[in-house]
């Protein structure tokens, strides 16, 4: 299909009532694109009557502006466009879709959010409302808030009424989700996972019971997508790197049946950092490309997608094309505009700086390692304290890793002495974490320094204050922690 209206179709009453919905609900052509997925300007054309829309669109249309199945009537007998909800061409069906993790039903929304500021409206720490994109909807309060989720807990909930409240359940799942995002993602001021993991199988539930009445849970598997992120990076943190990409894998599933373009981008770049582990290019490189494939129009895509592909190369050892697409992911970091800040808030700014930089820094400071160049190690040095200087210092975690990715670009540059004063301080913190990006850090700071200078003193007392933390095996390779049933050993 070319998008174009076929011969003898007229799409102008579809167009006529897509627009007067769209306006009875109060949002823009930009938004109600973001909401479903579609750039502003096909919704333009749409509303003219100029296209076609694509099969399952109408669906969503439909979903997003509460049209209660008018427009899949409009547009009904214009031709085959609008699908079904369910079918080939549908919502995916079969077991897996529905499918989660299996784990322990336990946690209370109450105490997790208690003592963090509840979002008044969203977007919210970068989530936008799963049924209208960032239109600026409000949220419930708390105490309100707390009694949608019990309800959607609740044993045997019927979905009768939860459709009922759904657009104030959504909101409400929003809300805690950035609750989690902030108290525990990036404050690590309390842990999230298991009510997060709880509310994400409640929510898949509650998925199955829409579609099992014919109508397609876009809202619910869109939350459900943000959620298994959510999930996958909490179990990163205490170092379930299996349980992680888990969800991870079935929040790239929902997703996907959801067509949430900037949820499989980003679940994509999780599940990317997570084989990166692996010291593995062909994986890292797959599944860096695999980013930018998902839509080439948008730049925080293309921008997330270079980063992840200079790193690869950087495993590769190729000097060339890691540098030539670190070039790439600054160019179009600098082109960001509008309606990228309003997809990926947190890739603008001070704090897209900052994560672009340490992106930067990695990939040069892995070539460095790679290639043994100590002028591509000063490069990323000072990349890496471009980013931590932009950090915030409550993003304790991001902390741990910026100072060692600091340090171990100044054992690469050839100053042991240095790495070892950075990471001196944080010491302590840093081996005792269970979160895996902090401690593959670690691991390759560590290996480098007993390799490579292990008679410079500093590194020495550095080696003997590990001992005295309790760490085995610091003379060669990486250092094994004095529990390790609870912790993965990362390169």
């Amino acid at each position: 299909m070319n998008g174009s209206v076929r011969p003898g179709a007229s799409w102008a009453e579809f167009g006529h009532g897509l627009r007067s919905w769209r306006r009875r609900s109060g949002l823009t052509q930009r938004q109600l694109g973001l909401s479903v997925g579609y750039h502003h300007s096909q919704i333009s054309r749409l509303e003219a009557g100029l296209r076609e829309p694509p099969p399952g669109l109408v669906h969503r249309l439909d979903a997003a502006l509460g049209a209660g199945g008018e427009l899949a009537a409009l547009a009904a007998p214009c031709g085959p466009a609008p699908r079904p909800a369910r079918g080939p061409r549908g919502l995916p069906t079969g077991p897996d879709l529905f499918a989660v993790p299996p784990g322990a039903e336990t946690g209370d929304a109450r105490a997790v959010w208690d003592g963090m500021p509840w979002p008044a409206t969203l977007p919210a720490e970068g989530l936008a409302c799963p049924l209208h994109g960032c239109s600026g909807c409000a949220t419930p309060d708390r105490d309100a808030a707390a009694d949608l989720l019990a309800r959607l807990t609740a044993p045997a909930p019927r979905d009768v009424e939860l459709s009922a409240v759904e657009t104030e359940l959504l909101h409400a799942l929003t809300g805690f989700l950035a609750c989690v995002i902030r108290g525990a993602l990036h404050l690590t001021a309390l842990d999230g996972t298991a009510t997060t993991e709880r509310l994400l199988r409640a929510t898949v539930r509650w998925a199955d019971a829409v579609d099992a009445t014919g109508r397609a849970p876009y809202g619910q598997l869109r939350i459900a997508a943000q959620y298994a992120q959510v999930a996958g990076r909490l179990r990163m943190r205490r170092g379930q790197s299996s349980v992680g990409m888990a969800w991870f894998g079935h929040g790239l599933r929902w997703a996907d049946a959801a067509h949430d373009t900037p949820a499989r981008a980003t679940l994509l770049s999780d599940i990317c950092a997570l084989v990166r582990l692996d010291d593995d290019p062909g994986p890292t490189l797959g599944y860096a490309e695999a980013i930018g494939a998902v839509d080439t129009r948008r730049r925080w895509i293309a921008t997330l997608s270079h980063l992840y592909q200079a790193r690869g190369h950087a495993l590769r050892h190729d000097a060339d094309a890691c540098r030539r697409h670190i070039a790439s992911a600054r160019r179009a970091f600098a082109r960001l505009g509008r309606d990228d800040a309003l997809e990926a808030p947190w890739l603008t700014g001070a704090e897209g700086e900052m994560r672009v930089e340490s992106a930067v820094g990695g990939a040069l400071r892995d070539l460095a390692a790679a290639t043994g160049d100590r002028t591509t190690a000063r490069r990323a040095v000072e990349a890496v304290a471009r980013s931590r200087a932009r950090l915030s210092p409550l993003m304790r975690d991001t902390h741990l890793l910026l100072t060692l990715r600091l340090a171990d670009g100044w054992a690469c540059a050839g100053d042991p002495e240095a790495a070892v004063a950075l990471v001196s301080p944080v010491l302590g913190e840093a081996a005792g974490t269970d979160e895996l990006l902090v401690r593959a850090e670690l691991g390759g700071l560590h290996a480098r320094l007993v390799r490579d200078w292990p008679d410079v003193p500093r590194v020495a007392e550095y080696r003997e204050r590990l001992l005295d933390l309790g760490v085995r095996g610091t003379g060669r390779g990486l250092p094994e922690f004095a529990s390790p049933a609870r912790h993965v050993r990362t390169r």
